[in-house]
């Protein structure tokens, strides 16, 4: 077995690339801390502690030389060890759908991965969920307000409708992470997503190389209103548009993660047009649209991308009826979100406005890689899939579920 370097992480792939993120971790140096202030100045650990927190009882001219000596070292307070000598709690609240629950169960575990270490201590969270996007997140919002909380992570399906309530979140000074889909013109404080307009490129491009540049092609969306899916669109029209022009978009179908709406809509459509080519389905809501194509007897004729891994979608990967499946780490995606909330509220750190990720491609060549990289025990070799119930009750305290949770057939836990 070839040893690796540090600072290197392994692909699904097989392929081993430098990890930046893990290199500066191992390289960080020490942070100096008050005593080696104090140390290099020849003074007490008191008398910086006087001079970092502005207490009284030392000369100006002592004040300054501290200051200046913690600036030079590089010396950054530990704010959150503050917080915990201080016993005052961060609040959180997240309002995120409970549907599609594939999808949506993973962003919450990524950010109750990212609680843990400070489970019991600094952090509480808050679940605020609602039924799915475009429906119920307002009132979640409104409930999130209603109750003392420093910071909010959310997923704006309708942004329009929420900017009111985001705009009283900024005037109140409650920093507004959004997850998966923008808000834009908003006061939020970033968004953290797999870039959408790149999934839809990435979808345009694989889907004229299968199809050869020819043929009709369905797109089933969830709400267009969403950033997210409009931008997903907006990629894979202006790809198509400019590397395959003959090849149309017979249809765009609007289902809202909605199973039933999506069967039906997709039936419709593929009974009008018995000879599409290709079905783009742009969110985690596949299952019902594989069941369509199913029925109107079109597995065998048409070219299936899908988005997100779950294991009730493996078998149409490993038998040829999805030919890819664009992985859209939601997992990294909530856990990126929280640990951004805190670095701002516990740092000061503010983010960039935007922290965009990558999508990954899946096939049949590397499925069992990515299943056994998500979650062990989701490959070939898992004795059984078991079924786990969502988390209950509005409040839970960051990090007091012990992530063992095993993932459902329709709905997946943990993801990495």
């Amino acid at each position: 077995m070839r040893a690796r370097l540090p600072g290197t992480r392994p692909l699904p792939s097989g392929d081993v690339v430098t990890d930046p993120e893990r290199s500066r971790r191992r390289k960080r140096p020490h942070t100096p801390g008050i005593r080696e202030i104090a140390d290099a100045l020849g003074v007490s650990i008191g008398t910086v502690d006087r001079a970092l927190h502005d207490r009284p009882g030392i000369n100006p001219a002592t004040r300054a030389k501290v200051l200046s000596a913690a600036k030079t070292l590089g010396y950054r307070p530990n704010l959150a060890a503050r917080y915990l000598s201080s016993r005052k709690e961060l609040r959180v609240a997240v309002a995120l759908p409970r549907e599609i629950a594939s999808f949506w169960d993973l962003v919450r575990d990524g950010i109750e991965d990212a609680a843990r270490p400070l489970e019991r201590t600094v952090v509480r969270v808050f679940h605020h969920p609602y039924s799915r996007l475009g429906e119920g997140e307002r009132e979640a919002l409104e409930e999130c307000l209603e109750e003392d909380v420093h910071g909010l992570v959310i997923a704006p399906g309708e942004p329009e409708k929420l900017k009111p309530l985001l705009s009283r979140a900024h005037d109140r000074g409650i920093p507004v992470v959004c997850v998966n889909t923008d808000a834009p013109g908003t006061a939020r404080l970033t968004t953290v997503s797999v870039d959408p307009v790149t999934s839809g490129s990435l979808v345009g491009e694989l889907m004229g190389r299968f199809l050869r540049g020819n043929g009709p092609v369905v797109l089933v969306t969830g709400l267009l209103s969403t950033i997210d899916h409009a931008q997903k669109l907006e990629g894979f029209r202006r790809t198509v548009g400019e590397l395959w022009p003959d090849l149309e978009i017979a249809a765009v179908v609007e289902a809202h993660d909605d199973e039933g709406e999506a069967y039906h809509k997709c039936r419709a459509v593929l009974a009008a047009r018995p000879h599409v080519a290709g079905v783009y389905v742009s969110t985690a809501n596949s299952l019902p649209v594989l069941r369509a194509i199913e029925d109107e007897g079109l597995a065998d004729r048409v070219t299936v991308i899908t988005t997100d891994l779950f294991p009730a979608l493996s078998p149409f990967i490993e038998s040829g009826r999805v030919t890819a499946t664009i992985h859209q780490r939601p997992w990294t995606q909530g856990r990126i979100a929280f640990q951004v909330l805190c670095g701002f509220l516990i740092e000061g750190l503010a983010p960039p406005p935007f922290v965009r990720l990558s999508p990954n491609i899946v096939m049949k060549s590397n499925l069992e890689l990515f299943l056994e990289r998500i979650r062990p025990g989701w490959g070939k070799d898992a004795e059984a899939v078991r079924t786990a119930p969502e988390p209950e009750g509005r409040s839970r305290v960051a990090g007091l579920s012990d992530g063992s949770r095993a993932p459902q057939t329709g709905s997946s836990h943990p993801a990495r």
